[in-house]
């Protein structure tokens, strides 16, 4: 198979400025002010997207170095293979987080509740629209016995070493 690249189209800036310590989903992040500065040859692409109240953005993890198979998640202390989990080290390190869009300012996105680094590289952004992403779930895997942990699980850095 040929090989696939993506070219960033902008930027996230976020209070992050160390891995120590971030949110590791959105929904503990609640209250969290940042910015999505996309880069201007993409800013005509943004057109409509203030008529959505919440965004899904796409980014590339840059700080997580190599990935293992079967890793310990945050929430738990078992190991795991990292398809079953969330965390940021994998074959493809691409990252997803659905953040509330407060407004855009020219090429600029005004977002609430993200849980994302400083400087990491935005790949896309689509709409969040619940009857398209909202499916009702009769298990959550090993997460249903963990998720209790997510107001308190911080990054402690794991991923990046």
């Amino acid at each position: 198979m040929d090989e696939i690249k993506y070219r960033p189209i902008g930027v996230i800036h976020s209070p992050y400025r160390k891995i120590e310590g971030i949110p590791i989903q959105a929904a503990s992040a609640k209250g969290i002010d940042g910015t999505v500065e996309v880069f201007p040859e993409y800013a005509e692409g943004l057109k409509d997207l203030d008529a959505f109240s919440h965004i899904i953005l796409i980014y590339h993890f840059h700080l997580s170095k190599r990935f293992k198979l079967m890793i310990k998640p945050y929430m738990d202390d078992k190991l795991r293979g990292v398809f079953a989990t969330r965390a940021p080290s994998r074959p493809n390190s691409i990252g997803i987080s659905i953040v509330h869009l407060i407004g855009i300012e020219k090429n600029v996105l005004h977002v609430r509740d993200i849980d994302i680094m400083n400087g990491t590289p935005l790949l896309d952004i689509k709409p969040y629209v619940p009857e398209f992403d909202m499916r009702k779930v009769e298990k959550t895997g090993w997460l249903e016995r963990n998720v209790h942990k997510l107001p308190t699980s911080k990054d402690d850095g794991r991923f990046a070493k």
